[in-house]
Order: C-alpha cells, then structure tokens, then sequence
C-alpha cells in the first residue's frame, strides 16, 4: 500500500479540523449537505462536461493506484539482471537467451528480448518499444489530466456555494442571529472547493505524474539494456550505460553489493 497518499488524507483532514476547533469554529458547521451536494456533484458533473465517458470510468483505478504501490522492478535489480544476460549472451549466443525468459516476469521486458531473440532489426524493436512507452505516457497523462481539472473545478465551485449561501443569508437582514449563522453555512462550501482542489486533486495529479515519470524511466532502461544485448555490447559496455539510470547514492551501494 501507498502509505503516503493515506497519511496524507489523513493530515489533511486532521489539520482542517483541528485549525478550525482552534479558530474558535464549531465541527458541527461542516453538517452542510448544500455545500457537499454543490461541491463534489459539482465536480463530477465538471469533469463529465470536460471527459469522454470512457475516460472517466477509469476514475475508480486511478484511485486505487494512487493508494497501492507500484510493482516495478527496481533499477538496482535491472543492472546486474542485464549484465547476467550479456554474459550469457557472449558466452552461449543470443539464442540462449529464450532460456531465461521464464525468468523474467516483466511484460515489457520480456517482450523486448523476445523480439531480439527471434532477430528483428534494432530499429524495429526500439521504434515498438518506444512507442508503447509513449502510448503509456499519453494514458497516464489523461489519468492525471482528470484528477488537476477536478482540482481547478473545486474552488471555484465553492466561490459558487459561497455565493448561493449569501444569496440565502440575505433573506434574513431582520434577524441578525440567524443571518451570522446563514453566512457562516455560506463559506462551508468555499472552505470544501479549496479543501479538496488543494489538498486531494492536485496533489492527487501530482503523484500520477510522478508514478508515469518513474515507470517511464525503468521502461527506458530496460530499451537501453535490450537494445545494447541486440548490439553484441560486453558486459562492462552495458553496465556503463545502465549506471545512468541509477541515482548517485544508489550507485555506491549498488558497487558494494557487487564487491
């Protein structure tokens, strides 16, 4: 499970609640169903005005990806896999590869060397390989697209509730008891639009995108890997160029793990 995303709902929550108890303002305030019904029927009905419904029953999965860890194979697995490859590569021939392909669990990688083992032309399998790469970035980025609209939707909805609101208060100029208690009902729904545009889409977006990026990369290296056991490299050769991948500090421990 994504722990981050959970205590980040959770902080989230809690520091509203607890800063509004402090400020003086009652929990029970945000009993306000208008302002629920304006603010997250709202953002829906947004984002069904903004998306193709085929796009936006895909909702429910983003969501759980959001609160589940990503199954990828670290970078730190992928250096010393290919290298193992190359060797036998050399050793035994590009066709001894098919051997050690039940080994492989990954897709895309398995995939990738297929294609080198049954001897298709380097372009080809970087040209395919890439592509399904830039098709995965293009459905990760309308995935993220849904959750940073929902968040650009949601306060501007609760200026719209607040407004609504007021529009209520102003029936009650004549008593002034009930009319502080109509305002205050009034900006539950600007405190909700900014709530959930800042603290959950947005934020929300952001981590998809960041999710995208780092499969990307491991995609990408695994290309660069593929591509350079295709070309016949040495093991030392495809060490060198799979190390870019990795960051600094990894690299040190990577080193160490080998010695």
């Amino acid at each position: 499970m994504e722990k981050s995303t959970l205590i980040g709902v959770i902080v989230g929550v809690g520091a509203v609640g607890t800063g509004m108890v402090l400020k003086g303002a009652s929990l029970s305030a945000l009993n306000n169903p208008a302002a629920f019904l304006i603010i997250i029927a709202g953002t829906v009905a947004c984002i069904l005005n903004a998306f193709p419904m085929q796009q936006v029953m895909k909702f429910p999965v983003l969501m759980k990806q959001l609160f589940r860890d990503q199954q990828l194979v670290p970078k730190t697995q992928l250096l010393p896999l290919f290298v193992e490859l190359s060797q036998t590569a050399r050793r035994e021939g590009i066709l001894a590869l098919e051997g050690r392909l039940n080994e492989v669990e990954d897709t895309f990688l398995k995939n990738g060397l297929s294609m080198v083992i049954d001897g298709m032309d380097p372009e080809f399998v970087h040209d395919v390989l890439d592509a399904e790469v830039q098709a995965m970035e293009e459905r990760h980025r309308l995935g993220a697209l849904i959750f940073s609209q929902a968040g650009s939707y949601a306060p501007t909805l609760g200026v719209l509730g607040a407004v609504v609101g007021l529009i209520a208060a102003l029936g009650s100029l004549d008593n002034i008891e009930v009319l502080g208690h109509s305002i205050a009902a009034a900006f539950v729904a600007t405190l909700l639009g900014i709530f959930t545009g800042y603290v959950l889409w947005n934020p929300f977006a952001n981590k998809l995108k960041m999710m995208s990026k780092r499969e990307a990369e491991i995609k990408r290296m695994m290309i660069e890997g593929i591509l350079s056991l295709q070309a016949g490299d040495s093991p030392m050769a495809i060490e060198a160029k799979l190390l870019v991948f990795i960051p600094q500090a990894d690299r040190s421990a990577l080193k160490r793990k080998a010695e």
